[in-house]
């Protein structure tokens, strides 16, 4: 068993992230989740920032999390540190004294204590009326958190931020040996991301001036020697009528335009979302789609079943819904 330690605000749009790296995954508490089994996309998560092998779980006091230590069997040789979170403030726990505390625990054990550089660190993780102690095993790599929209050579107002566009890719099953296309890719945020996670990605857009822009963000991101991914392409096109073969990707990950006519021959944004809807259907038997309204009723009118979906707030006056989607007549 595992701990994650969950990011952001919405645990269960989280949890649902986390379940294309891991197995059985729950959450326990506010801002932790357990999980049976990971896999070594764990470190390309958005929403999750670490990983530990479960001590186990008791209270969320220093008293339980001690007693829970000292019967625990510890396999492990080589230096360790002690490293305390009371998750978003809510367990009111103190966590030097608790570092302190296991810490001891650990001396009187045989170990030997290296607080700059351990070979191992246990995470004692108190959350409202939980504890979960681990052994630290993997550390998500979210550098990309610290990008913006704005630092893409290419740049258009509206871009998605990296962390949400990453997070939709791996809800969607982006990895090495998977395509993933974004049919209404505008600056190529989602097609960025799902190369970086290792899988091949395609960008399309109505408008050429877009197309041009992604492919010069997707060279900048995922053209280098130590990017291992599996390949990219942009290409102007309608996202109704694709210029892909009937299943040809594995996903599709698109976010609709706004307001009230789309850019393609006129179409009314409802049209558009339908058109889109279908071909990717078409082309992929799953799907993860934004708008500004929620796209689960289109979504089952083209064919397709709702897996889950998920409200984000952007700000006061924009609420983001996000659908999941997969195809439950594939191979037909």
């Amino acid at each position: 068993m595992y701990a994650l330690e969950l990011a952001g605000e919405d645990d269960r749009f989280a949890a649902a992230e986390a379940a294309s790296a891991a197995t059985g995954v729950s959450v326990v508490a506010p801002g932790l989740a357990t999980a049976t089994a990971l896999t070594d996309r764990v470190r390309n998560l958005a929403y999750t920032r670490r990983a530990s092998e479960l001590v186990g779980e008791t209270d969320a006091d220093v008293e339980s999390a001690r007693v829970l230590l000292e019967a625990a069997g510890l396999d492990r040789e080589g230096t360790v540190a002690v490293r305390a979170r009371d998750v978003r403030d809510t367990a009111g726990v103190d966590t030097q004294r608790a570092e302190r505390e296991l810490g001891q625990v650990l001396v009187d054990r045989g170990f030997a204590v290296d607080l700059d550089d351990p070979d191992h660190e246990l995470r004692a993780l108190f959350s409202a009326d939980t504890c979960l102690l681990g052994w630290l095993d993997v550390e998500s790599v979210r550098d990309y958190g610290a990008r913006k929209p704005t630092d893409r050579p290419f740049f258009q107002p509206g871009g998605m931020d990296p962390l949400l566009a990453r997070a939709l890719v791996n809800l969607a099953g982006a990895r090495p040996g998977a395509t993933l296309l974004d049919p209404m890719c505008g600056t190529g945020g989602v097609p960025v991301e799902a190369g970086l996670v290792g899988a091949t990605a395609y960008g399309a857009d109505a408008q050429a001036k877009m197309a041009r822009g992604a492919a010069e963000n997707l060279a900048a991101y995922l053209d280098s020697d130590d990017r291992a991914t599996g390949g990219w392409a942009t290409l102007r096109g309608d996202a109704t009528h694709l210029p892909f073969a009937d299943d040809s990707v594995d996903a599709v990950v698109f976010d609709a335009p706004y307001g009230r006519q789309s850019k393609i021959a006129n179409l009314g944004l409802d049209d558009l979302v339908a058109g889109a809807l279908a071909e990717a259907r078409r082309v992929a038997d799953r799907a993860v789609v934004v708008g500004d309204r929620s796209l689960a009723g289109p979504a089952r009118e083209v064919g397709w079943t709702v897996e889950d979906e998920f409200e984000r707030r952007v700000h006061r006056s924009l609420v983001r819904y996000i659908t999941v989607l997969d195809d439950a007549d594939a191979g037909r």
